[in-house]
């Protein structure tokens, strides 16, 4: 595989089609400039925090030191990754519905007993 620039990296827009299949900015969960900024940079933080592209100067650095939590987000485009990632790791809710399939199997302790002889009734007309 031949070696990421930072250049290269900059010039591919991220997208992510299996959390956000419309786009970032159409999700609601971005503000315009944060879309931009997570389009713009999104795939040279993917490939930092990846390793796929190893810091080159003190900007990389800070952006693996955000990627980590080491440091705190101050840029659009780290806010907007930081933003990101807690949007996708997020636990996902359940539905109203339930989440489960219904229970098809008997359990043998639930078994309807029917009782009808244990019932003595004298019925006189």
């Amino acid at each position: 595989m031949p070696d990421l620039t930072k250049q290269d990296l900059l010039k591919r827009v991220f997208g992510d089609p299996k959390n956000y299949p419309y786009g970032f900015s159409r999700s609601g969960d971005f503000t315009i400039s944060e879309s931009k900024a997570l389009g713009a940079y999104g795939v040279l933080f993917a490939a930092l925090a990846d390793g796929k592209y190893t810091p080159q100067d003190d900007e990389d650095e800070r952006y693996l030191n955000v990627i980590h939590g080491a440091s705190e987000p101050q840029t659009v485009e780290e806010r907007a990754w930081f933003k990101y990632q807690k949007r996708i790791n997020r636990p996902k809710t359940g539905s109203i519905h339930g989440s489960k399939k219904a229970i098809t199997e008997v359990d043998p302790d639930d078994d309807v007993v029917d009782t009808d002889d244990a019932l003595d009734l004298d019925i006189e007309n």
